[in-house]
């Protein structure tokens, strides 16, 4: 560049760069098809008196209903507890160095994990077939207390014990999996402390394993939710069975499953919330910044607020005394 061009350029700033959004034509059209689609099921819902929305709004009502949601939820919370317990004491004996410990919680996962849930409500539910008394006493010797198995394991019991003891052994593999992903030097510290085995286990590995543990437990306990309804095979009435029961009488299939679903609905999505919540908590530990909760989410998208920093956020340049 020679003297004249090196006069003629201006100093200061360069001139603003002015950046043209990208178009996305394909989402605009798949925002319209959508929107579309919308627009027809929403009139469908609202013209087609097939829906009878009276009838679905007495079936929310029913007693019967609500006294199925009851069962249902207290089919969910116990067996989902009694496969949580369940399934941590499978998974550490699972990861014993005892051969007969893992050999038989291995045995244990492989029956119940490779026989339908259905027919194991079924067979809990005619156990009395095999043994029509339950008795405590000497092994192979006199007896000191015995009743009858339909009165020890009625309808509830039954469907209790099928549901719990299935979920068990997918929760041992769930908590397996998250007790190996925990590092082994961390328990080698722990032992090297002086910690003891159960100590360590339940001080050090499985707080640390639960950002693992937790996900797939909340999609088991929604899951679980669901598969509550196939206890109506036993006869035991919970909401699906509730339902079942109304619109057999009335004939008004198709009103009383949208009541039910409306129900199922509702409680999938407090569980989905709660879930999200506990996942966010155990976070904490391994990421920057903690995903932003729904209500954030909100005020970011409509108020244009920005989401507030985590505790445990670090600041570039704090740490260390950097300048700026």
């Amino acid at each position: 560049m020679n003297e004249t061009d090196q006069g003629s350029v201006k100093p200061g700033r360069p001139e603003t760069i002015k950046a043209v959004p990208v178009r996305h034509p394909g989402r605009w059209a798949g925002v319209a098809v959508i929107a579309v689609l919308a627009a027809m099921l929403l009139h469908a819902l609202i013209n087609n008196p097939a829906f009878q929305w009276t009838v679905v709004t007495d079936t929310l009502q029913n007693p019967t209903i609500i006294h199925g949601i009851w069962v249902t939820l207290e089919l969910t919370v116990l067996s989902m507890l009694m496969g949580v317990v369940g399934g941590v004491l499978l998974a550490v004996m699972r990861l014993s160095d005892n051969p007969v410990l893992s050999g038989t919680a291995w045995v244990y996962i492989w029956i119940f994990r490779g026989t339908p849930v259905l027919v194991q409500l079924v067979f809990w539910f005619n156990l009395g077939a095999l043994w029509p008394k339950l008795s405590i006493g000497i092994p192979f010797g006199p007896e000191f207390w015995s009743e009858n198995t339909n009165t020890l394991i009625p309808v509830f019991t039954a469907a209790l014990l099928g549901l719990g003891l299935n979920e068990a052994a997918y929760m041992a593999e769930i908590v397996r999996a998250g007790i190996q992903s925990v590092d082994e030097g961390q328990t080698e510290a722990a032992h090297a402390l002086g910690m003891s085995r159960s100590a360590t286990m339940r001080r050090i590995v499985l707080p640390q394993a639960m950002r693992v543990i937790i996900p797939p437990t909340g999609n088991e306990t929604i899951s679980m939710l669901k598969t509550t309804s196939l206890v109506s095979v036993i006869a035991l009435v919970e909401l699906f069975t509730a339902g079942h029961d109304i619109y057999a009488r009335t004939f008004q299939t198709i009103p009383v499953l949208i009541a039910v679903s409306i129900y199922y609905l509702l409680m999938t999505s407090i569980l989905t919330v709660g879930q999200y919540y506990i996942e966010r908590h155990y976070a904490r530990g391994a990421n920057r910044t903690l995903p932003p909760t729904p209500i954030e989410r909100l005020s970011r998208l409509f108020g244009g607020k920005p989401v507030k920093k985590a505790k445990n956020d670090v600041v570039p340049g704090a740490e260390g005394g950097g300048h700026a």
